[in-house]
């Protein structure tokens, strides 16, 4: 069972829609998860402009209401934070390159690093000490983040998040076994939601 999973690491949704994915994957053992960084927003060095700060962190308090995670608000006060998710998603591919399950495993540790210890994710010294935490070498991590390859495998995954139409996240699609994505959720669904969703599809593929 092949699942292609479109996201960011620092979108609240897609924190938000963790535990209900890892719930729904639970009851496949035998299911392969393949992460593909959607990216939000791209490279910039400029501070968020305080309306922008407003509306993202009313929807923290929305996510906590309709999900099973909480945020730390402290962030907001502790931090200079950008509209710049790229760098965030770089580390992933990066992870999911050296280390196994690398993926989901620097996912969480943003996820935890920015929702939970109010640390910035944009920032390179933040997602270093996240690829510390999965075992990933430092010095290998920061080099890799600069280099063209991991930058072109980058715009890869834009490119499949593009082709599957993705226009928000989380997304979440099932591979039939001629490649083609059927999706699942576009946005917030419980495991519930999704596993019935889910039996829906395969009855329409068989």
């Amino acid at each position: 069972m092949q699942l292609l999973y479109a996201m960011d690491p620092m979108c609240a949704w897609c924190y938000g829609f963790q535990p209900e994915l890892d719930a729904f994957v639970a009851e496949f053992p035998s299911a392969q998860v393949s992460w593909v960084m959607g990216g939000l927003a791209p490279d910039s060095n400029q501070p968020m402009a305080e309306d922008l700060r407003t509306t993202i962190a009313s929807y923290w308090h929305q996510i906590e209401q309709v999900s099973q995670v909480s945020f730390n608000h402290n962030y907001w006060q502790l931090n200079t934070p950008y509209r710049s998710t790229y760098i965030a998603c770089r580390a992933v591919i990066i992870a999911d390159k050296y280390v196994a399950d690398g993926a989901q495993r620097m996912v969480k540790a943003i996820q935890s690093a920015y929702y939970q210890a109010a640390k910035n994710p944009s920032l390179e010294s933040t997602l270093a000490d996240c690829a510390n935490t999965i075992g990933l070498d430092r010095e290998i991590f920061i080099k890799a983040l600069s280099s063209q390859e991991i930058e072109q495998q980058l715009q890869q995954h834009l490119a499949i998040s593009r082709q599957l139409n993705v226009t928000g996240f989380p997304a979440l699609f099932f591979l039939d076994d001629e490649q083609r994505a059927h999706p699942i959720t576009l946005g917030f669904s419980s495991a519930a939601q999704l596993s019935q969703r889910f039996s829906l599809i395969l009855d329409s593929v068989n």
